[in-house]
């Protein structure tokens, strides 16, 4: 599995795994690939500074991964489930507010009957989730990457 970092025609930067650097091109060419902000197929990849793994020694308490290429039915499974992901934020961003850091205070005001109740969503830290969840406030976290430009 190869992950690029992709730019539609309307300037959303945004990132897709794929099997391999033959199939993004043919994905890409085709128009298989959709941006998950305005839905555009005409997508190319965008200039990436390449990861570089740190050595154990330089991060004491972590472990090096290494894994074989998935399946084709592990990589269909994993396409499957990024093309759903990227369908979940499109409806959160349509359907709900977005209150970026303010997050965790905005849902304690809904939650005490300060504000309306009304959907929302935002960033917190997994310190303030579970603070929120403590409380008894019902949050769900939401595994997307942050947008660097939208």
């Amino acid at each position: 599995m190869i992950v690029y970092d992709l730019t539609c025609a309307k300037d959303h930067v945004f990132e897709s795994w794929f099997r391999n650097s033959g199939a993004a091109d043919k994905l890409i060419k085709t128009g298989n690939v959709v941006c998950p902000t305005c839905g555009s197929t005409k997508v190319h990849k965008a200039l990436m500074a390449p990861r570089v793994a740190k050595s154990s020694d330089d991060a004491p308490g972590h472990k090096a991964l290494v894994a074989q290429e998935p399946s084709a039915e592990a990589a269909a499974a994993m396409a499957k489930a990024e093309q759903a992901m990227a369908e979940m934020r499109a409806v959160i961003e349509k359907n709900f507010d977005n209150v970026g850091e303010k997050f965790p205070e905005e849902a304690r005001r809904m939650h005490y009957g300060e504000t309306p109740g009304r959907p929302i969503y935002g960033d917190a830290s997994p310190e303030e989730t579970a603070a929120l969840r403590d409380e008894g406030i019902e949050v769900q976290a939401v595994p997307w990457k942050r947008r660097t430009n939208a």
